[in-house]
């Protein structure tokens, strides 16, 4: 049975008249699923409220940042206390530099690291600072796989600009675009090529090491390491953008879970709280090209401000205090047990992966391994699933093409209510 929305469809009539589109990031439209979005009220531990009073079990957690969960008192509880001493000085804070020295200390690739105001700046910051730090102006990158809104980025990305179906934006100049290679996700043969070609050339490789951003797939064994293997011997900068995944796989990211060291890694999300911020960090012979002591300029007046900093240092606190990485990968694993007996007869249609507190659900028997395999997925069939889970109070993506989230508020009767929900949706859908 359908829920009562008509306070939210009132105020998406009225944000059309305010706002392009009716939101303020294309994914919140429900493009890719059809319908209207509901909007939220309030939300607590794993359970968001929308304005009509209805309640979700939420597995997106702001796109992967709450990872202990809505409102969590030992983050709101720094930054009411942070806020209390100043909103923002443009001045250098205590909390910046502590934040700054956990991050070096939980991911030993990072020598030095500089904060900014989100996923999208880090990225970019990354590719400046490895053009400036080589010469190079080539930058490679893969399909499907999403660094924020960055112009010489924004070529066949994932996320938002995929489920619209326009992976390249308008407004991005050609010639720009050209200095961008693509590759596919997962190919050696077409990885050595391009060195073998080009090696010369290139700045830097940028990659999400867990692509998150066309639904989820790993890297094949081997992958990364050819990666890094062929960085190292061209002299490229190898960029991890670990925005999705850092602190939230493990404690040092996906580069600790598979053993790999990029020369620099972009972070966001987990170590904000909640609060919009970003980070990027790496080996201090290239960050020290950065202004003020190099040629390469980076600025911005709340990067590093107190209330970011303040939950960030409170969220890895509580994960360290709480065992959280141990913690959910347990949930995790529970929450695929409970998923793949609920979608029992109709594996020939779906393909579900899972990584620690990260999880996609592909419509596709699979394997999928790239964005090519992804795009096979049936997108009817998921707006179909999509709708019936959020009517059934289970709030997932509303895209094929997004990871879902677990956070430590999510425990066993969540784990049970989402799979009854999703047998008695795949019926529907399926």
């Amino acid at each position: 049975m359908a829920m009562r929305r008509e306070q939210s469809d009132r105020l998406f009539a009225e944000a059309l008249r305010h706002i392009p589109g009716g939101v303020n990031s294309p994914v919140r439209a429900f493009r890719g699923v059809g319908g209207t979005p509901f909007f939220a009220r309030r939300a607590h531990g794993c359970r968001v409220e929308d304005a009509d009073g209805n309640e979700y079990i939420d597995y997106v957690c702001s796109w992967g940042p709450n990872i202990l969960g809505h409102g969590a008192k030992p983050v709101v509880d720094a930054v009411i206390r942070a806020a209390a001493h100043g909103l923002s000085f443009g001045i250098p804070n205590p909390a910046e530099v502590d934040l700054a020295a956990r991050i070096r200390r939980w991911v030993p690739s990072v020598e030095k690291v500089r904060a900014c105001n989100s996923g999208t700046e880090a990225t970019m910051s990354c590719v400046r600072l490895a053009r400036g730090f080589t010469g190079r102006d080539l930058i490679v990158k893969f399909e499907g796989c999403y660094h924020g809104h960055v112009d010489s980025l924004l070529v066949a990305a994932g996320s938002g600009a995929l489920t619209l179906g326009r992976p390249d934006s308008a407004g991005v100049p050609a010639r720009l675009a050209e200095l961008t290679v693509v590759l596919p996700f997962n190919d050696i043969g077409a990885l050595r090529a391009t060195f073998g070609e080009r090696g010369r050339e290139i700045a830097a490789v940028i990659i999400e090491p867990v692509p998150a951003n066309a639904g989820l797939y790993l890297p094949e064994p081997g992958y990364l390491e050819c990666l890094r293997e062929l960085c190292t011997a061209h002299g490229a900068v190898l960029i991890f953008d670990e925005v999705m995944t850092g602190f939230r796989l493990a404690r040092g990211g996906a580069q600790e879970i598979y053993g790999i060291t990029p020369d620099l890694t972009a972070f966001g999300k987990v170590i904000g709280g909640g609060l919009p911020v970003g980070a990027f960090g790496g080996r201090a012979d290239i960050m020290d090209h950065l202004a003020p002591l190099g040629p390469v300029y980076q600025a911005g007046t709340l990067s590093g401000n107190p209330l970011a900093m303040a939950a960030g240092l409170a969220q890895l606190d509580e994960l360290e205090a709480r065992d959280g990485f141990r913690a959910l990968e347990a949930t995790g694993a529970a929450l695929e047990g409970a998923l793949r007996e609920a979608a029992r007869g109709h594996e020939d249609r779906l393909c579900l992966k899972r990584i620690g507190s990260m999880f996609c659900m592909y419509f596709t028997p699979g394997p999928v391994r790239n964005l090519a395999e992804a795009k096979r997925s049936d997108t009817k069939a998921f707006a179909k699933f999509f709708h019936a889970m959020l009517d059934r109070g289970i709030y997932l993506a509303p895209s094929q093409f997004e990871a879902g989230f677990l956070s430590l508020a999510h425990g066993p009767p969540d784990v049970e209510a989402t799979a009854r929900a999703a047998a008695a949706s795949l019926r529907e859908a399926l």
